[in-house]
């Protein structure tokens, strides 16, 4: 594609920071026009994670911003996420965000090669990725325990639901990384192929969940309810 041979995927610098309100608005509006839970980040803290080399950001060669992501560090770095992902409207469903995803993944190996990455999504096409990636669904018992981190679901739409299932559940799925176990990325790909209709239907019996919270759907029936909480 013409547009995509156009676009420079890098780790951001300084001279980076003049696009953090634009990648910050759109963060917000994007998280609004998806009915989803995000925990919002200000621009002077996008900006800071550009000064650290903590982040990997995608513009055109005519300086149009495209795509930004971006590197956290928790529990005294045994875990990292890879978080804020977020592609301009006119570039998305062009390939531009598997590639910052990956790029961002690198560059995580990069600095914390025995961290466990791990990240939380609402969005299938997402969990596709990291799956292509090496992660696999797990439990959020499996990931950081650390307050700094759940501290930051305060401004999620849906934290209500996180803390009534004991931060054991919510409606994002947790997928992790772990350089221990070894596994190919081949592995996890070919594992989420074979049940990526059940994600399907996970994503949307939470969907369900968050409705019945709100009072306007039906619940989902408790033995579907035990199954999914297990994952």
């Amino acid at each position: 594609m013409e547009t995509q041979q156009k676009i420079i995927i890098r780790v951001a610098n300084q001279a980076d920071t003049q696009y953090a309100v634009r990648i910050t608005d759109e963060m917000e509006s994007s998280a609004k026009a998806r009915g989803t839970g995000i925990a919002k980040r200000s621009p002077e803290y996008v900006a800071n994670k550009m000064l650290e080399g903590k982040a990997v950001i995608a513009v055109t060669t005519t300086g149009e911003w495209v795509g930004f992501c971006y590197i956290e560090e928790w529990s005294h770095g045994k875990f990292v996420a890879n978080s804020g992902l977020i592609v301009s409207p006119e570039y998305r469903k062009s390939g531009v965000a598997k590639q910052i995803k990956k790029r961002i993944f690198e560059l995580s190996r990069e600095k914390y090669p025995t961290a466990k990455i791990f990240g939380l999504t609402t969005g299938l096409a997402v969990m596709k990725i990291n799956s292509e990636l090496g992660y696999k669904p797990v439990t959020y018992s499996e990931l950081t325990d650390d307050e700094t981190f759940w501290a930051g679901c305060k401004s999620c739409v849906n934290y209500d639901i996180l803390m009534s299932k004991g931060r054991k559940n919510c409606l994002c799925t947790a997928m992790l990384f772990d350089p221990a176990e070894h596994l190919e990325p081949q592995e996890t790909k070919e594992d989420f192929e074979k049940k990526s209709k059940f994600y399907e239907r996970l994503l949307r019996w939470k969907q369900l969940f968050k409705k019945d919270k709100n009072g306007n759907g039906a619940a989902a029936p408790k033995s579907q309810m035990s199954m999914f909480i297990h994952l």
